[in-house]
């Protein structure tokens, strides 16, 4: 099954209309979604080489438009929307967790942390930071930072290492998954034991 969602996932990022979805994806992965906008941004950059950077900007910029999406849903509709949608992917607890130890310094960190490495996941903190009602013109240059460091330095080393990278994971696809599940659930652990 893994294999096949991969060749999939790798067809459709060849297509002329790729573009499109990952800037769908990004910009609902930062307010709404579950699935991380990586999911068709790499297998596109490894389809693609050439286009990376124009992939790494499209991602940024709908990532940050979806990071604003979310500021306001918290800021503005935290009730009516983000309340039912947190509740839905089962973040509420760890929203209302983190709504009662939260200032500026630490909805900043966590920025920078869901943007580079999803941990929490980005529309939790987007949401929380609109709660918090947190700075939107430091919200937003935290979001291009954080967010544009991830996709371009991702589109530099699948760029760089692009066909040895593709390479390496057809061959270990099952096992690097694996992996990655792993390191993700280790990296939230520890943050949540050290908060």
């Amino acid at each position: 099954m893994l294999r096949n969602l991969y060749t999939w996932t790798m067809a459709l990022a060849a297509r002329k209309g790729a573009a499109w979805w990952l800037a769908i994806i990004a910009f609902v992965e930062s307010s709404l979604f579950l699935v991380p906008a990586d999911v068709l941004f790499v297998p596109m950059v490894l389809a693609r080489p050439r286009r990376a950077y124009l992939y790494a900007t499209i991602a940024t910029i709908a990532s940050v438009l979806g990071g604003i999406l979310g500021w306001m849903i918290g800021h503005y509709a935290f009730e009516a929307i983000a309340r039912p949608v947190l509740t839905f992917y089962g973040k509420l607890d760890t929203f209302e967790g983190l709504a009662q130890s939260v200032d500026w310094k630490t909805i900043l960190v966590l920025l920078v942390t869901s943007g580079l490495a999803h941990l929490p996941p980005i529309k939790v903190v987007t949401i929380l930071s609109g709660v918090a009602n947190f700075s939107l013109p430091l919200f937003i240059l935290s979001a291009i930072v954080a967010r544009g460091s991830r996709f371009f330095a991702l589109a530099w080393l699948l760029k760089t290492y692009g066909e040895d990278m593709r390479h390496f994971i057809e061959k270990r696809l099952k096992l690097i998954s694996a992996l990655a599940a792993g390191m993700l659930i280790a990296v939230y652990a520890a943050y949540m034991l050290l908060r």
